[in-house]
């Protein structure tokens, strides 16, 4: 059985789990009457600096290979996209979506600042500044504030509390029923590795699209964190039962995780097919960063991703050929493995666009520069080739339809250099 899930229903789930939902009231481009009033768009913001060599290995680079070392992934491992370019393994959704036109890669996207700390580098990612701290509210909201009110739609952000991306002079309702809630009851949830600091968003938005009963028996399935598993794994419940081992024990959490992932993803896009639902949403992912056994890390934070992404293609149906879907990084992370198995803070990275609205037969977009030794940025990174201003314009014109005067002007000011990129919808 299916629950309608509408702006009441939400806030009620999210009551129940104790848990903060932020809507974001929104006035739309003045044409609501025709197609834009359908156009949504989501940014997905992947934090703690996403490895771009990861998400889209070079394998056709002739340098790729000797500098990820022990981190490389060979040519009939990844989803081939190019002769170039392939996909990490893990993300099979969103391959699938490549080969139908649905998605592309940005392989050197990078903000405009060069900034290496996480708070910094968030920063401009989520102002659109040309540099940090160069304003207090969000580009997302700036854009809102400047689209004129015609039709009152929502945004939404999904998050304990609204991103710095939405945070602006259009006024956020929050709701924030969390007190009285039993913290160690908050541990055991569907996206616990998924959302280490959001640790009840999953549960909340599962049980906003089915009847509490379904929902808590996903819940069941993630009810223990690693430790809890392994401990499990040594005490068999009864006299003669098999034992389950640490890695079985992670397998079944790494499914569960993704199962609920997937389900988040698909009441996002739910959601967002109702009457009144939101035009655009942003959401968080974390867990990107892969300082040390980078290899199981990519692969789990990767395919948790893939799953939320294959299920907002679900669950907005028809409408997906009127979304786009944005995910970008605040950096990289050097193009050289560390000795612990890892990579550190870096550069450029892989930012994903997706959607129904692309336009058929698009490659690559941006340039590619390469991994020989005097291409790497500070001779250690994969160099940016594209600001990721210029991305956000190209599709806030193209596929939003703010008037890029106002674009330049007002939501990416001082952004001149970071050409739009257009022919994407």
């Amino acid at each position: 059985m299916t629950a309608q899930i509408n702006r009441r229903s939400l806030l009620g789930l999210g009551a129940s789990l104790g848990i903060t939902v932020n809507f974001l009231g929104s006035q739309v481009f003045a044409a609501t009457e025709g197609d834009l009033a359908r156009k949504k768009l989501v940014v997905v913001i992947c934090r703690g600096g996403m490895d771009g060599l990861s998400v889209s290995p070079p394998v056709g680079d002739a340098n790729y290979a000797n500098l990820r070392g022990s981190i490389a992934l060979r040519p009939d491992q990844v989803l081939k996209l190019d002769d170039t370019f392939g996909l990490h393994p893990e993300l099979k959704a969103v391959h699938a979506l490549a080969l139908k036109g649905e998605a592309r890669i940005a392989p050197a996207i990078a903000s405009p600042d060069r900034a290496r700390s996480h708070f910094e580098a968030q920063d401009v990612l989520e102002t659109g500044a040309a540099h940090v701290y160069g304003t207090e509210t969000g580009w997302l909201n700036r854009t809102l504030e400047a689209l004129a009110p015609v039709r009152k739609v929502e945004g939404l952000s999904v998050g304990t509390t609204a991103p710095l991306i939405l945070r602006g002079k259009v006024q956020a309702a929050s709701w924030s029923p969390g007190k009285g809630v039993d913290e160690t009851a908050r541990l055991p949830t569907l996206l616990q590795d998924l959302y280490r600091n959001d640790p009840m968003l999953g549960p909340a938005f599962a049980r906003g699209l089915e009847t509490e009963t379904m929902a808590q028996t996903a819940m069941t399935a993630l009810s223990a964190t690693p430790a809890m598993n392994i401990a499990a794994a040594s005490t068999p419940t009864r006299p003669g039962a098999a034992r389950m081992s640490p890695t079985m024990a992670n397998d079944r959490q790494n499914r569960a995780g993704g199962e609920a992932a997937r389900k988040l993803g698909s009441t996002l896009g739910g959601f967002m097919i109702q009457a009144g639902g939101p035009q655009i949403a942003a959401i968080s992912l974390d867990g990107f960063d892969t300082h040390a056994g980078q290899l199981g890390q990519i692969a789990t934070r990767l395919s948790y991703m893939d799953a939320v992404l294959d299920g907002l293609h679900a669950g907005l149906g028809a409408e997906w050929k009127n979304t786009v879907v944005i995910a970008v990084t605040e950096f990289g992370r050097t193009a050289r493995v560390n000795g612990t198995g890892g990579t550190d803070h870096g550069t450029a990275s892989t930012g994903l666009v997706l959607g129904g609205a692309l336009k058929k037969g698009g490659g690559v977009i941006g340039d590619w520069p390469g991994l020989a030794d005097n291409a790497l940025f500070e001779n250690r990174d994969t160099a940016p080739t594209l600001d990721m201003r210029g991305l956000f314009k190209g599709v806030l014109a193209d596929h939003i339809g703010v008037d890029r005067a106002i674009l330049e002007r007002k939501v990416f000011p001082d952004s001149a250099t970071a050409k739009p990129v257009t022919g994407l919808v």
